[in-house]
């Protein structure tokens, strides 16, 4: 959507917010505000409390175009650039639900890339363009009960079957995944699976199995801390059999095509914990210019004023940091220790401004009602999603050459 003069030389009176964005951008941005604010935000409270966002938020928003942002028009998406991911995960945190943030996340930013980035035509077809429809949800299956960050150490099988009469045009799966978000709801699920024990990180290979397949167990539907309103699953696999064209790009690849997944991953939940301790942000400042103690307001307290002064502070340094790194990634670059310091960064002082937003509002900030400490639960999460504080730090320090 932006024009190659304007992505590729920073004009920094293209936006109010940064150069990156365009008065595209800065549309689009208040088209999804006014959807979020209006369809969505209405219904916060409720999803809370039933621990699952309606079933017609997936096509009404691919109704509206919302789910392929940035995926060519032949398959159904608005052709835009990275940056319209990036408005979209800022602009989701307006609908004051976590849960559901992340459950589109993990559709739109998560398991369909894989899809457009390694899937051959049929695939596309049969997946991608209905993903973003909204008429088929998606999943991403790589964490299990014994391996989590070290996704070296998944254990779930893939077999080709090479008995008479196949002709070894089928797998069989067997295994299990949890902490899978949509993994209730999804109609189909991207799947990591060791199809050579002996080959190392060449072992791995990446499969597209519809979550209806005969062997699909969906165990149970997790419960957590936080993100209440997203369906959590713990998936098992009992001799699921999938044909050979189930595999998603080149066997024995799915390591490194997992590996490239993670990086847009990590970066798009760095620029959502950002949009998310700044509405934290806004609605603690607010609170403080209308709640009095000791004759004044309390923002007028030195120790609030500096408390909001340190938050902004970081808040915008994570911004800059997040918004230079996926200029980066936008123009074709691999900045992978970037993007791990913005993840790393931007989940850890999302959780700093939370908490710290309880505190000013005191003992309100304790009570459901304001929503402040849901932010916190929910924010927490993304200290351990998608890569833990501490494999961000590894990674950071081994690009250094430690």
């Amino acid at each position: 959507m932006a024009t190659t003069e304007s992505v590729l030389k920073p004009d920094f009176s293209a936006s109010k917010k940064h150069f990156i964005f365009t008065e595209e951008h800065d549309r689009l941005r208040e088209s999804i505000g006014a959807f979020v604010e209006k369809e969505l935000q209405p219904h916060a409270e409720e999803w809370e409390e039933e621990k699952y966002f309606a079933d017609w938020v997936f096509p009404r928003m691919g109704e509206l175009g919302l789910l392929g942002l940035s995926y060519p028009e032949e398959y159904g998406g608005q052709g835009g650039d990275y940056y319209c991911n990036i408005v979209l995960a800022e602009e989701l945190t307006k609908s004051n639900c976590g849960g559901l943030t992340m459950g589109i996340a993990v559709h739109t930013d998560m398991a369909t890339p894989p899809v457009f980035l390694f899937g051959t035509e049929k695939q596309k077809q049969r997946y991608l363009v209905p993903a973003i429809k909204g008429e088929k949800v998606s999943c991403l299956g790589i964490t299990e009960p014994d391996a989590g960050s070290d996704v070296a150490g998944i254990k779930t099988r893939a077999v080709r079957d090479t008995r008479s009469g196949t002709g070894g045009d089928e797998w069989v799966i067997n295994g299990s995944k949890t902490y899978i978000t949509n993994g209730h709801r999804a109609d189909f699920i991207v799947l990591v699976a060791k199809t050579d024990p002996d080959a190392g990180y060449d072992g791995f290979t990446l499969f597209l199995v519809d979550m209806d397949s005969e062997g699909v167990i969906r165990e149970k539907k997790l419960e957590k801390l936080g993100m209440h309103a997203s369906d959590t699953a713990l998936l098992a696999f009992q001799d699921v059999r999938v044909p050979a064209d189930a595999v998603l790009g080149q066997e024995g690849k799915g390591f490194y095509h997992i590996m490239w997944e993670l990086q847009g991953e990590r970066l798009i939940g760095a620029a959502g914990c950002v949009a998310g301790a700044q509405r934290c942000f806004d609605r603690t400042l607010q609170y403080a210019q209308e709640r009095t103690a000791f004759g004044r307001q309390i923002g007028k307290f030195q120790v609030i004023r500096h408390k909001f002064a340190e938050m902004a502070t970081k808040i915008e340094s994570a911004r800059q940091l997040v918004y230079m790194t996926a200029w980066r990634h936008q123009n074709g670059e691999y900045p992978v220790r970037e993007i791990s310091m913005a993840k790393l960064y931007a989940s850890r002082i999302a959780v700093e401004v939370a908490d710290e937003c309880i505190q000013i509002h005191g003992g309100a900030g304790y009570m459901k009602e304001y929503g402040i400490e849901r932010v916190w639960r929910d924010m927490r999460l993304n200290r351990i999603g998608a890569g833990t504080d501490e494999v961000m730090l590894d990674v950071i320090g081994r690009s250094y050459g430690l």
